[in-house]
């Protein structure tokens, strides 16, 4: 469309553009963010473990784990009807899990990075792999997920992991320009300034974690009324800028042990970078890593640039294959924006398809 004020539209579309926006700014209910349906197999402290229940048919193959970030709603794996990476797994016949945390309370400051690596996914890993007859797991993780599921693996190799698949999972924070100042503050004080400030507040509340994700998509959000009209009559892209806004209104606080480690050694000493870090008892070593691996970057992403994301390529020597990707959006777009049923997702089915049974 050249204007916003098109004048050639049909009435039609201008009476299905007044009913989308009124259904999108009033009602507020355009898209349907029912879940797609599961079973629980397994609870435990911080960790749910749902089977997806299948939508058409028996599923089969290796079974698919979804690791989320800390601070994000498991539903980014989720996000809507018609735009859901589960759903996409289920219709092609996948067996497809889910570890959910749970929200966050000031209860949880003292649960470092730790807890998740040689607690909880450790064991959603191994329920998921006897709920499915003893198969080998293809974990699935975006952001601080896909961290999460790579340093499980490599401090566990005898975990029964079939491969490790990450969307935006960052590895040399080095190479951010927008992480310099606060790598530059660091060196000055020590970290102490940003690190006493995490202790006070016990982690990152809620309401901290939603405007600080948003704000790193701000030309985005600042262009959002005149992208709303301009899509006016595209009711499955107000559906999806509706279901985005819930999620993002929906963050979960970090904890505030694990917040000022992912300060401390992700970006401060950027640890990762050289492929080893500091584990609670021993140094987690990615080279121990013997299963293939993906990574796929946002070729928009602000918050964890291609570069950032792809310098896992030089960690992994003894990986059998680590193949880099990169498919169109931002953040969160790339894991489950408009293009991705058309991009990521085949992606993530055509490397399953190679690695698992």
């Amino acid at each position: 469309m050249s204007s916003i004020f098109d004048r050639t539209r049909t009435p039609e579309q201008r009476r299905q553009a007044v009913s989308n926006l009124f259904d999108f700014v009033v009602k507020g209910g355009m898209a349907d963010t029912t879940r797609m349906p599961s079973e629980v197999i397994d609870e435990g402290h911080k960790s749910t473990v749902h089977r997806y229940l299948p939508v058409n048919g028996p599923l089969s193959g290796d079974p698919v784990l979804f690791v989320p970030p800390l601070g994000s709603q498991a539903a980014c794996f989720d996000l809507r009807r018609g735009c859901s990476l589960a759903e996409y797994l289920l219709t092609n016949g996948r067996r497809t899990y889910l570890v959910d945390y749970g929200e966050m309370r000031l209860s949880d400051r003292d649960l470092g990075i730790e807890f998740w690596v040689s607690e909880v996914v450790p064991n959603a890993i191994r329920k998921v792999s006897q709920d499915a007859g003893g198969a080998p797991v293809n974990l699935v993780g975006w952001c601080l997920g896909g961290l999460l599921a790579l340093l499980t693996t490599a401090a566990y190799p005898d975990l029964p992991v079939k491969s490790v698949i990450m969307v935006a999972s960052p590895f040399d924070l080095s190479k951010h320009r927008l992480v310099a100042p606060l790598r530059s503050a660091g060196r000055y004080t020590g970290g102490r300034i940003i690190g006493s400030f995490l202790k006070v507040l016990g982690g990152l509340p809620s309401q901290i974690v939603g405007p600080a994700f948003k704000a790193t998509s701000l030309t985005t959000y600042l262009k959002k009324p005149v992208t709303l009209v301009r899509h006016r009559d595209d009711r499955d892209f107000l559906a999806q800028v509706e279901a985005v806004d819930g999620l993002m209104n929906s963050m979960l606080a970090y904890p505030g042990r694990a917040t000022l480690q992912v300060y401390q050694r992700l970006v401060q000493r950027n640890e990762l970078a050289e492929g080893r870090i500091q584990g609670s008892t021993r140094v987690i070593d990615l080279a121990t890593v013997r299963v293939p691996v993906m990574n796929v970057a946002g070729t928009r992403d602000v918050l964890v640039p291609v570069d950032v994301a792809h310098h896992v390529g030089d960690l992994l020597p003894n990986s059998p294959e680590v193949r880099l990707e990169t498919a169109a959006g931002g953040h969160l777009g790339v894991l489950t924006g408009g293009s991705a049923p058309r991009t990521t997702w085949p992606m993530i089915d055509d490397f399953l398809a190679e690695h698992s049974g």
